[in-house]
């Protein structure tokens, strides 16, 4: 059966126009990227196809499609070089909205003020990277800047390239940001020890670290939180 067998209220494009985008399934969604189907598969059956490429198969997230390759796009009957690049394309679009686009001025006052800024962005990316987010005197973000992409499982941050930035504009702040692919925010003792080591070179300067932030996958840690607990578990 192809698409427009099927009865009106069924096919993709209409049921959008009749009950609206959220009506639409995943894979209705998809098709409408897609078009056009094959002799032997409508355009919802090669969604479906696509959808199945998810080895954590859910059916209501969309968060792997952004990490397929054009390669593996089309070993899909039905999707060839051209649909392959729109469906790329079409999740960078959705991977840029997800960004903030009007962070300046925000006052940061709890870890969680720059998380919500943060957190779409970063939390599915495949690689580490660093961010530095520089802060006014009274905390209201002035700059957010990529500092360091590393691989999977590690970034390497110089502190010269974070303290040159704050001098640049003459920050008096700073949070340094970074995720873990893992998903897990759990800090490495590397995470710790880059943020000690930071904050001294940082003081030097006459610049306050304020936290540094791992992203995972829906959570995050505040590594300044975690010492401050620990110092007074300690009882220092």
């Amino acid at each position: 059966m192809t698409i427009k067998e099927l009865p009106q209220s069924e096919r993709p494009y209409e049921k959008l126009e009749l009950y609206g985008e959220k009506s639409l399934s995943n894979a209705e969604l998809l098709a409408i990227i897609i078009k056009t189907g094959t002799k032997e598969y409508t355009s919802v059956d090669i969604a479906r196809k696509i959808l199945k490429l998810n080895e954590m198969y859910d059916e209501t997230s969309l968060s792997f499609l952004r990490d397929l390759s054009i390669e593996e796009i089309t070993k899909i009957k039905g999707m060839g070089r051209v649909k392959a690049i729109q469906l790329k394309a079409i999740c960078e679009l959705a991977n840029r909205m997800n960004k903030p686009s009007n962070y300046k001025k925000t006052q940061i006052k709890e870890p969680n003020d720059i998380v919500k800024i943060l957190m779409n962005e970063m939390q599915y990316e495949k690689r580490e990277i660093a961010k530095i987010v520089l802060l006014d005197n009274k905390n209201n973000i002035l700059k957010i800047k990529d500092i360091a992409i590393g691989g999977n499982n590690f970034v390497n941050i110089g502190m010269k390239d974070i303290l040159s930035e704050a001098v640049k504009i003459n920050a008096p702040k700073i949070i340094l940001v970074h995720n873990h692919p893992s998903g897990s925010s759990r800090p490495s003792l590397q995470d710790i020890d880059v943020t000690r080591k930071l904050e001294i070179s940082a003081n030097m300067l006459g610049i306050k670290l304020i936290d540094h932030i791992v992203i995972g996958k829906g959570e995050y840690t505040s590594i300044k939180t975690i010492e401050k607990w620990k110092t007074k578990l300690e009882g220092k």
